[in-house]
């Protein structure tokens, strides 16, 4: 039988606990390794509050942390080649959002690297995605992080360079890939947007225009489904998301 003692102190503890949760706090920092300004985009989900008006320039070399608020989820992106007014009005060459500075809970326009994140009560689960293609390398490393796999997750490989032709997007002189479109989005087809009959795991397999990601980027979304290998989680962690992350040797 449960005594009343034994009652007040587990109540005490779910009290002390659900404290803990709502008291800590998360943040994310973003790094600049480019040799070009970047314009980080921030999209929360849904019920999540719009961070730093929902992007702002970041200069090569700096940094700009943020404070997550419990149970956030949302997902950063780069957007580079961008222009803007004093007003904030203009355009970005690859990942715009609505040709804004301030991108206040808009998307990028594919294709963009993606890192998302999605922070829990007991562990956070967070993954950089391709599935909407690749403007620039990003990768997210949790700092800190107590349990869970605490690993990096990213894409530090130049897609543009091995883009394949029917996917590239280019500057407006034609001479560079400024970057690489996904399959979906170049050809709109349910086999590789995985929807209609190829819409769960069992019908919608990797193809050749994702492996071709994935060989690139093994610890990143190469498609829709793409979940055991690109998904990681972590708890307590702080998190460092890097554009143009250098490659380890």
């Amino acid at each position: 039988m449960t005594t009343p003692a034994a009652l007040l102190l587990f109540s005490l503890i779910l009290i002390f606990h659900n404290a803990v949760d709502v008291s800590s706090t998360t943040t994310v920092t973003m790094i600049n390794k480019c040799n070009h300004p970047v314009w980080p985009g921030i999209q929360p989900g849904s019920g999540s509050p719009i961070l730093a008006r929902g992007g702002f320039h970041l200069p090569p070399n700096k940094a700009q942390t943020l404070t997550l608020p419990p149970l956030w989820s949302g997902r950063f992106w780069g957007r580079h080649g961008c222009s803007f007014d004093a007003s904030g009005r203009g355009r970005c060459a690859t990942g715009d959002c609505g040709g804004s500075l301030y991108c206040n809970g808009l998307g990028g326009a594919p294709p963009a690297t993606l890192a998302e994140i999605t922070l829990g009560r007991d562990q956070d689960f967070y993954d950089v995605s391709l599935v909407d293609g690749y403007n620039i390398a990003m990768a997210i490393t949790p700092v800190k992080g107590t349990a869970g796999k605490c690993t990096t997750a990213g894409c530090v490989s130049d897609l543009n360079l091995m883009c394949p032709a029917g996917l590239q997007v280019r500057s407006r002189d034609g001479r560079r890939v400024v970057a690489c479109k996904s399959a979906c989005s170049a050809f709109n087809s349910p086999r590789y947007c995985c929807t209609g009959a190829y819409g769960n795991p069992q019908t919608c397999k990797p193809t050749a225009y994702s492996r071709i990601f994935k060989a690139a980027c093994p610890r990143a979304y190469s498609y829709a489904y793409d979940d055991p290998t690109s998904i990681s989680t972590c708890t307590g962690g702080n998190y460092l998301v890097t554009f143009c992350p250098p490659r380890r040797r």
